[in-house]
């Protein structure tokens, strides 16, 4: 498997992503972790939580569509493993997710900036953890 280099687009989304986080930081002072956002949404504290928590999501619902209507498609996405696969690694990633207490969002993106020690603890693990299942299974397992 052969894997796209695209420079960039991954900077205008990455830009876009930092650019809402710090939107959200500086409009509500909440941290721009999705899993925390989807998580308080299914249990919000008031119903000002709620807003905003349904409007993140709207709109991570929404990004998909606009870009759809302006090109007229979706990229082609390949994804090379089986639904099952996809479901037991959704599950491991839920409970690092847990056990982490945050996602790759909340530390990598929102916890690495405020120059958190847990988020940095938490951003370096997922990076060493990401390198080895690459590693693994490409030259190991040979997927």
């Amino acid at each position: 498997m052969e894997t796209e280099f695209t420079p960039i687009a991954s900077a205008i989304g990455g830009g876009l992503i930092g650019a809402s986080a710090v939107l959200l930081m500086l409009t509500l002072g909440r941290i721009m972790g999705a899993t925390g956002i989807l998580a308080g949404l299914l249990t919000p504290a008031s119903r000002a939580d709620f807003l905003w928590r349904a409007a993140v999501v709207a709109g991570m619902i929404t990004g998909p569509v606009i870009y759809l209507g302006l090109t007229g498609g979706f990229p082609a996405v390949q994804v090379p493993i089986s639904t099952p696969q996809m479901l037991i690694g959704g599950f491991i990633v839920g409970m690092g997710v847990t056990y982490g207490s945050g996602c790759t969002s909340g530390h990598g993106v929102c916890g690495m900036a405020r120059l958190s020690p847990r988020s940095i603890a938490a951003t370096l693990t997922f990076m060493f953890a990401c390198g080895v299942t690459v590693y693994a299974t490409r030259h190991l397992i040979g997927a």
